[in-house]
């Protein structure tokens, strides 16, 4: 099979799993006529009808709404949220009914939805549609929470989140809709959701990435000169893979996160906080976070290459932190 693109290997996903489960539909604002306005939802009106793939009016709040009576009433909904910050006026249906669902009920009714959105920096699209906001969901009981970081991670994280019996979000980052990734679909291909991967293996410091920072921070330890990096794709972040993180802290003594998102508040503080209080005494150093600064996304190309971490940075960063032991300063307060 020729190497497909991320947009290729998430309608492939849905494609699937249509013709797997009759209850599976899908629908939002561009993706019946037009495909997606990433092409997310390719060939998928033809192969299964109106019905099923539905385009919606610009009303998130009133898609979510009725996306959680559909679950609740027996399908399978997976709907897409064009830019995640869309899902902010409808936040309510997702944190507040799909994700307690099962508890009102007294575990009587589940919410089996999927939500799809893009998000992240790189190309261009301005503060209001480059974010990840993984914050916004952070923490939520009843919510999983799924971050793709090329093709084969979106077709299988995909596909878990619609068999699952709970709300699932599946943040895409739209830089990486383009690049092609060669995998075998099937499956086999499937990923739980709760389980992080170890891309790479080396002895001095356990890197942790999610979504678009995996291939910055495993291009990061490829470059390294005098030390050696295993670097994890956490893939969920609810419930997060607590083991795989420990196991490698434990050999490397040393815990690295790299986030596309701003400082306060990120992905990364549950994660070092955890490792600090948890595998303190096999630690050789302080914990670290390499991050984005507290600003928002700028618009200019070379202002946001500047505001995502880079592969060089990122090697610079954990090479301080492996010679001298301490947490080297964030490139926004050495530019003061």
């Amino acid at each position: 099979m020729p190497k497909l693109r991320m947009n290729q290997a998430i309608a492939l996903a849905l494609r699937e799993e249509m013709e797997r489960d009759p209850t599976v539909i899908t629908f939002g604002e561009d993706i019946a006529e037009a495909e997606g306005p990433f092409k997310t939802s390719e060939g998928l009106l033809e192969r299964f009808g109106p019905l099923r793939v539905r385009d919606t009016p610009i009303s998130e709040t009133g898609f979510l709404g009725a996306a959680v009576g559909a679950a609740v009433t027996g399908l399978r909904p997976v709907v897409e949220i064009m830019f995640v910050e869309f899902l902010g006026v409808a936040l309510d249906q997702v944190v507040t009914e799909a994700a307690m669902m099962h508890y009102l009920s007294g575990g009587r009714l589940n919410a089996p939805l999927t939500v799809r959105a893009s998000c992240g920096s790189g190309l261009g699209f301005g503060c209001q549609h480059s974010q990840t906001l993984e914050r916004w969901l952070l923490g939520t009981p009843g919510l999983k929470l799924a971050v793709a970081s090329g093709a084969r991670s979106a077709y299988g994280l995909t596909k878990a989140a619609i068999r699952d019996p709970d709300p699932v979000v599946v943040l895409e980052p739209r830089a990486l809709y383009g690049r092609r990734e060669d995998f075998e679909p099937g499956e086999n291909a499937v990923l739980a959701l709760g389980v992080g991967e170890l891309l790479a293996s080396g002895d001095d410091v356990t890197i942790v990435a999610l979504g678009q920072t995996v291939g910055i921070a495993l291009d990061a330890a490829s470059e390294a000169k005098g030390w050696s990096a295993d670097v994890i794709d956490l893939r969920t972040l609810m419930p997060w893979d607590r083991d795989i993180v420990k196991r490698s802290v434990a050999r490397t003594g040393r815990l690295v996160t790299v986030e596309e998102n701003q400082l306060t508040g990120g992905w990364g503080g549950e994660i070092v906080s955890y490792v600090a209080s948890r595998c303190y005494s096999d630690l050789r150093g302080p914990v670290m976070r390499i991050t984005a600064p507290d600003v928002h996304v700028p618009y200019g190309s070379e202002l946001e290459a500047e505001y995502l971490p880079s592969s060089p940075y990122v090697a610079k960063q954990i090479s301080e932190l492996i010679s001298t032991d301490k947490v080297p300063g964030h490139w926004w307060e050495d530019a003061r």
